[in-house]
């Protein structure tokens, strides 16, 4: 009894330490958390509590809460049986709600980014515009800067929430735009800020695209410049960022 008291007191003082730690830390703590039995308890509190607290499951844009939503892809990862039951249970299509209003579904797209698997993800989220934008976008698994504005904005939000749910805020068209926005609109800026071009060299796909967290700030989704920027344009001045 007293052994199991004192793992129920360590576990309540790691879960108070966490808890009084600044977002930025949260983050780096869930790293060392998450293999660790007692660590796993504290980070399923903590979704425990992101479930049942409505104020925090949203943020700008749809996004979820970037500490619930490492949480949950750290656990994930585990591949434990017990722990995926309870994610399963607690979140039954993942941490990021799949709104769409044209019924597209997301769960593939979001087990990629939840798996870190940015590659496959960026290849299936430009399927997924195509989708959106009808059947012949998607017979030629590309859109027209047209049917941009014709997207849904609860699509575009899903899509971009997944993206920065499961890449520490780092990835998204909000964070693309935001770049851009305070670079003052300038493409070639954002294309220097976010690596799609050294100089007058385009960066080559896919080898020189960086797939992983570490790249920066807004590398990904990717847009397809070879027809110009009109579609990123478009997407970026959608009205889901308004």
């Amino acid at each position: 009894m007293t052994a199991f008291m004192t793992n129920l007191d360590q576990n309540q003082a790691l879960r108070e330490e966490f808890l009084a730690a600044t977002e930025k830390n949260q983050l780096l703590m869930i790293d060392t958390l998450a293999p660790t039995p007692s660590g796993q308890q504290v980070l399923r509190s903590v979704l425990e509590d992101h479930r049942n607290n409505s104020s925090q499951v949203f943020t700008k844009y749809g996004a979820v809460n970037a500490v619930a939503a490492k949480a949950y892809q750290k656990l994930y990862n585990l591949k434990d049986p017990e722990i995926q039951r309870f994610l399963e249970d607690l979140f039954p299509t993942g941490i990021v709600p799949l709104k769409s209003d044209l019924n597209v579904d997301y769960r593939p797209l979001q087990k990629l980014l939840v798996e870190q698997n940015f590659l496959e993800a960026d290849k299936l989220n430009n399927l997924k515009l195509c989708e959106l934008a009808g059947e012949a976008s998607l017979a030629r698994k590309w859109i027209y800067f047209t049917e941009v504005n014709g997207l849904p904005a609860t699509d575009l939000r899903t899509l971009n929430a997944l993206w920065l749910a499961h890449s520490e805020g780092r990835f998204g068209y909000s964070v693309q735009r935001e770049i851009w926005v305070s670079g003052g609109r300038d493409w070639i800026k954002l294309w220097s800020k976010i690596l799609w071009k050294d100089g007058n060299n385009w960066t080559r796909y896919p080898g020189s695209f960086n797939w992983t967290i570490e790249a920066p700030k807004g590398h990904l989704p990717l847009s397809n410049q070879l027809r110009g920027v009109r579609v990123i344009t478009s997407l970026l001045t959608h009205p889901a960022w308004d």
